[in-house]
């Protein structure tokens, strides 16, 4: 690759985390954390993006985000208040900045009326750009001359405590076509303590040669401060190797000041007095504490250094210990089906190997887990402006931020989440009137949480709105010829018509909603993630949509079960318990339809075989090992299988990808004897059918 083009991907690389920096910052701003790191935060954040884009020549780039940095820098000098209304221009700036960053890296970039606005919006929030604000920013410097003289005295010495730099300071041509400025920079300075400044203008040629894009000033500073020279020389690491820069030590605080003049007899008396002082503190110091000695492994452990790869040797990893995984599996396998299964050395060098590829594989498949933090992050774009199309006060809630799922898992939820986030509050919530009518707050709140749960990752999208009009769901999709119209159905049935394909209850068409493509293809991407969805909902108080995904796409853990001499996977994440199995437990409905009792509960019993269509249905179920699971929404029920062979690790295999979605089957794996085995969808193989006796788990004593 190019070196510059290199260079020029690290850019957009580093903009992306600059640009999550950003809105981080916003949102802490909006709930009225203002102090001045998370200021100082957010303008570092688009002055690094600016000061990139400037050495790459992206000009709209550059100038919007100069006009965005100079209120920020107002912000943090206290001649403006972030209030709401200036909190709602800056997130809507970072929306569009992050817009020009995305086109600035393709190549496609026009400065619209969007951006003009907003530019336009910052200009009357900062009082006019332009001359104006560059006179404004000149006034507020102090460029008063040093005044020096043969005749005077010296100037007095710096106050306790103070360093006295001496800044020589030159910048070249290419600082301003960076779109950097020397005012910024002294004002930066300004901050850390008292400065003067001086400005050389010898250079200055006749304005017959005079060229504007070239730089002739030149200027000595003078800057009285605590913070030593790494943070005088932090200030000017954005303009380093555009400008030439002399920073000196003119006098240190830690200088001895010349003793005041005093006799022997005094100087021993003094000794005399300090000496026992001295020598305690002397012996303390010298005398390790644990918290002294906690300290320096601390900030050695703040320290989390990091290295950026490309993701596509991380997949090829993943699908190298895949396949180590499988032949760890057959390796064990073939030894066991030999001569050499009683021999305790090679059983136990197996078990090590099984040991040592299982912490691979998880070590592995740690490097590809991120945090949800990003994708949330992305949907406070969305809610501002769903919430700005239809005129509602709306603010996002996220929990869970650090939970981590797998890479591949996180970027196919982007879809998904969208199209929830757009439908909670265009549908979900009120309007700022009703809401006050109902007794509620204008704001409404969507939340958006994230949380591990019995190894699977649940999401949860939530909002304190109307909820489900369930009458309206049911009349929509009876006039669509949906169902029946004769049709009786429960509460979560009727919420479930939200996800048949072309539905929806809005009235009018828009761009937010009401063309009928939505939540079926949510749940088909839920489904194609080997997850599920489900609602519930509460009249007047809001609904919630919860998702059920695997942590990861690769692997999983299950129990390796027989139904019928074919070969199937449960996910050992879904299983709750293996129930003895007992006539007298099962219960015979008709229609081949049986319950097992389970500790006076009953609960559906599945038999897998004839679900899967490996056999025909049977009368009388009086031989097998059921398994007690659990799906993704809490219910339970049994399944009937022949036999259970083994607990172990299995690579899946996406049977849609290969071959065609099959219902009841999630996916494939190949086994260590190199059979292909299903692996279960327990969820799909409950079925709608079974989902009441689920969902009621009857007490045996009411239904006997």
């Amino acid at each position: 690759m190019d070196p510059m083009a290199e260079i020029r991907l690290t850019f957009f690389q580093e903009c992306e985390e600059q640009l999550t920096a950003l809105e981080n910052g916003l949102l802490s701003m909006q709930e009225g954390d203002s102090d001045s790191e998370t200021v100082n935060a957010v303008f570092r954040a688009v002055h690094s993006i600016k000061g990139g884009a400037g050495a790459f020549k992206l000009n709209a780039l550059v100038s919007f985000a100069h006009i965005f940095e100079t209120a920020l820098d107002r912000v943090r000098s206290g001649d403006l208040v972030p209030d709401a209304d200036a909190m709602k221009l800056f997130l809507r700036a970072a929306d569009a900045l992050a817009d020009l960053v995305a086109a600035s890296r393709d190549g496609a970039v026009e400065v619209t009326a969007p951006y003009l606005a907003i530019e336009e919006e910052f200009n009357a929030l900062i009082g006019g750009g332009g001359a104006a604000a560059e006179e404004d920013e000149f006034a507020s410097l102090d460029f008063q001359p040093i005044i020096t003289g043969f005749d005077e005295p010296p100037p007095p010495p710096p106050v306790a405590a103070q360093n006295l730099f001496t800044i020589r300071f030159r910048p070249l041509r290419e600082l301003f076509a960076k779109a950097n400025e020397p005012l910024a920079l002294f004002r930066e300075l300004a901050r850390l303590g008292t400065l003067t400044t001086t400005c050389d203008i010898k250079n200055l040629p006749f304005l017959d040669t005079f060229d504007p894009e070239d730089s002739y000033l030149s200027w000595e500073l003078r800057l009285e401060t605590e913070s030593q020279r790494a943070a005088v020389k932090e200030v000017f690491d954005f303009v380093e190797g555009d400008c030439d820069l002399v920073i000196e030590l003119a006098q240190s605080a830690a200088a001895p000041t010349p003793p005041e003049e005093m006799d022997i007899t005094a100087i021993l008396r003094k000794v005399r007095e300090e000496a026992p002082t001295i020598a305690a503190a002397a012996i303390a110091a010298a005398t390790p504490t644990p918290e002294a000695d906690a300290a320096p492994k601390a900030a050695k452990a703040a320290v989390q250094p990091t290295i950026r790869v490309d993701l596509d040797r991380v997949d090829r990893l993943i699908n190298l210990v895949g396949e180590l995984v499988i032949n760890q599996a057959m390796l064990t396998q073939r030894v066991l089906h030999s001569s050499h299964v009683r021999d305790r050395e090679v059983t136990a060098s197996l078990e090590e190997l099984e040991r040592l590829t299982r912490e691979i594989q998880e070590s592995v498949m740690a490097i590809r887990a991120q945090p949800v933090r990003p994708l949330f992050q992305r949907m406070s774009r969305i809610v501002r402006e769903v919430a700005d199309a239809t005129s509602k006060d709306v603010r996002l809630r996220t929990e869970g931020e650090a939970t981590e799922v797998d890479k591949t898992v996180v970027e196919l939820l982007a879809d998904p989440l969208t199209h929830m986030i757009r439908n909670a509050v265009d549908h979900g919530l009120e309007g700022p009137e009703q809401r006050v009518a109902a007794g509620k707050p204008p704001e409404g709140t969507v939340r958006l949480a994230a949380a591990h749960r019995s190894g699977r990752v649940i999401i949860e999208v939530s909002d304190d709105g109307q909820g489900i009009n369930r009458p309206k769901v049911l009349q929509k999709a009876i006039a669509n010829g949906l169902v029946p119209p004769d049709t009786q159905l429960s509460d979560s049935e009727i919420d479930n018509l939200l996800f048949l394909p072309g539905f929806s209850t809005a009235s009018t068409v828009s761009n937010i909603s009401g063309r009928g493509v939505g939540m079926d293809v949510v749940k088909r991407s839920i489904q194609a993630l080997g997850g599920r969805i489900s609602i519930s909902s509460a009249p007047g108080q809001g609904s919630t949509f919860t998702l059920s995904l695997p942590l990861t796409l690769a692997v999983l853990d299950g129990i390796v079960v027989t139904v019928d001499e074919q070969v199937f996977v449960i996910p050992l994440t879904a299983i709750v318990e293996t129930v003895k199995h007992e006539p007298s437990r099962i219960h015979h409905l008709g229609d081949h339809s049986f319950v097992l009792r389970v500790r006076d509960v009953l609960v559906p019993l599945i038999d897998v075989g004839a679900e899967l269509g490996v056999r025909a249905p049977a009368s009388d179920l009086r031989s097998g090992v059921a398994i007690l699971i659990e799906t993704a929404n809490g219910t339970r029920s049994a399944l009937l299988v022949d036999n259970i062979q083994d607990q172990r690790q299995v690579v899946i295999k996406s049977l849609e990808t290969n071959y065609m979605r099959v219902d009841g089957i999630a996916a494939a794996t190949i086994l260590g004897d190199g059979r292909v085995a299903m692996i279960l969808d327990v969820d799909a193989l409950v079925g709608p059918r079974h989902h009441d006796w689920a969902a009621a788990e009857t007490p045996f004593a009411k239904a006997s």
